[in-house]
């Protein structure tokens, strides 16, 4: 295991942040490959007598900091991980990078429904890193839930995230399209959750070039006008939701109207659009009857 002592390794650090970049994507860089922690820099600090000792030699994490740096490649893909609310998943370039944004979907819930006790059975489309269902299964452990996903490959990694953060056995994982590895459970369904891809076609030709080059486009692209899936959804769901069962779905800064009406259409009640902490319409939420 290399060792370096506590100032050259504070110099490094330093230089490589001259190069770019931000100081969280170094953190996350230097604590998941290079075995070094933000707390064991700061005790670090305290006894800077003493060295460090790294998984892997500084030049093979210069290496992946400049490929970063250079070549846009998201820090989370280099890395294998990222950290969200207080989860850390492993992601892979087949996984959408999960946003903070997103982070917003667990306290809507908490809004909805409390502390409450009683056991309530909730689905995830389209799970992804299994981020959102990870957080609800953790924070209601009488609560059960099945989250989807188009790829078996992806539900393989969103189940180990899972085991990864929990003992419990209170969410399974299931492979298909939106709705339907969920037949079985039409009518069953207190709360249903989807961030699926809306970004519209011609947005998505713009997205930045660590977006558009890097993360997967089918959980991005939208269709045409980006509401391909969120209407495809919405549609469906009141066959699987119970009565005054609840979907909420993030949605792109200016579809929260649009969605809203197709909510409104298909005999949701209580609809309204939640604001993101840009204070972005970024969640369209409803009541099924």
């Amino acid at each position: 295991m290399p060792s370096i002592s506590v100032k050259e390794f504070l110099f490094w650090k330093k230089t490589q942040l001259s190069k770019g970049g931000d100081h969280q994507s170094l953190a996350l860089l230097l604590d998941s490959i290079g075995g070094i922690s933000n707390s064991d820099l700061n005790l670090s600090r305290i006894k800077s007598s003493d060295n460090l000792y790294l998984k892997k030699n500084l030049g093979y994490l210069e290496s992946l900091w400049d490929d970063h740096l250079l070549n846009s490649s998201p820090i989370q893909y280099l890395c294998g991980i990222t950290f969200w609310r207080d989860l850390k998943l492993e992601v892979t370039d087949k996984i959408l990078i999960p946003r903070p944004e997103t982070e917003l979907i667990v306290d809507i819930v908490f809004k909805i429904f409390a502390k409450k006790s009683q056991k309530l059975f909730f689905a995830e489309l389209g799970t992804g890193s299994g981020a959102i269902s990870i957080a609800l299964a953790l924070a209601y452990p009488l609560w059960d839930g099945i989250a989807t996903d188009i790829d078996q490959d992806i539900l393989e990694i969103a189940n180990k995230n899972y085991m990864n953060c929990s003992d419990k056995s209170n969410l399974k994982f299931s492979c298909g399209h939106w709705w339907n590895p969920l037949e079985s459970f039409k009518g069953k369904f207190d709360l249903a959750i989807s961030n699926p891809p809306y970004i519209p076609k011609e947005t998505y030709e713009k997205l930045p070039e660590e977006v558009k080059n890097f993360e997967p486009k089918i959980a991005l692209l939208g269709g045409e006008d980006g509401l391909k899936h969120i209407r495809e959804i919405i549609q469906k769901a009141p066959f699987f939701l119970r009565e005054k069962g609840w979907l909420i779905l993030e949605n792109h800064f200016d579809q929260g109207e649009k969605v809203k009406q197709l909510l409104i259409k298909n005999k949701f009640k209580s609809v309204e659009i939640v604001n993101d902490l840009s204070g972005v319409g970024r969640f369209t939420i409803g009541r099924y009857k």
